[in-house]
């Protein structure tokens, strides 16, 4: 198998993703520059977290035009595995890969910290190998990551099962004092219908290693790779 990590202007989280995938899970990887319409040889296409072209517009308002993402949108088509993660999840809302959008958090600020995701759904490529309800410790850093959909929107994606993380306390309990920036019902991460795509507003590429402060992110990387296995 074989990762690719999208590297468009303005992303700073693809060498973390990077080392990530290549020094920890001891998988193959590539940057993938943004320019690129070729994505023959990956089996995982990782969109990083940044500031894709200085969140003009709207966060990942002009990364969606980026030649790279027609390239995506086909890989996707036709079965591959995407996950957007931060920046790369607001990116993957605006091209409409998966559904809803990315909208700035109630505080109108930004905000870096670790904090805990509840697994609720463990049955997809992307968390298989967490627990289920597992809490995991993730850290986040976004200004733009309250998860917005309309009502009907919601209530597909929920009963659906296309939720997969929820942000919550050390408990695992959903509160609103655990929801950093105002999402919907506390969404941190979901899964297209097809179950190939996901986004996730934390960053699991942050936290691999104990150096890091929590290891928990390698659950996300490693159930990519034991889908693809």
């Amino acid at each position: 198998m074989k990762f690719g990590v999208v590297v468009f202007p303005g992303s700073n989280c693809d060498a973390d993703a990077y080392c990530a995938v290549r020094d920890v899970l001891k998988q193959p990887v590539d940057y993938v520059w943004h320019q690129s319409t070729d994505l023959s040889g990956f089996d995982c296409v990782i969109l990083p977290g940044g500031f894709s072209y200085g969140d003009y517009l709207r966060h990942g308002a002009v990364a969606r035009f980026s030649p790279v993402m027609n390239a995506v949108s086909d890989f996707a088509e036709k079965g591959g595995r995407v996950i957007g993660i931060c920046n790369g999840f607001q990116i993957l809302c605006e091209a409409h890969l998966l559904p809803g959008a990315l909208i700035s958090n109630t505080g109108l600020r930004f905000i870096c910290k670790y904090v805990n995701l509840k697994v609720v759904n463990n049955g997809t490529d992307f968390t298989s190998a967490c627990a289920p309800s597992q809490v995991l410790r993730v850290p986040i850093a976004h200004q733009g990551g309250n998860y917005y959909a309309d009502a009907d929107t919601i209530k597909r994606i929920e009963d659906s099962g296309q939720v997969i993380l929820r942000y919550c306390d050390a408990s695992g309990d959903v509160t609103d004092a655990a929801n950093p920036n105002g999402s919907v019902n506390n969404i941190a991460g979901i899964v297209s219908d097809k179950g190939n795509v996901a986004g996730m507003m934390p960053h699991p590429e942050r936290c691999v290693e104990t150096i890091l402060g929590s290891t928990d992110g390698r659950l996300i990387f490693e159930s990519i790779v034991r889908a693809l296995s």
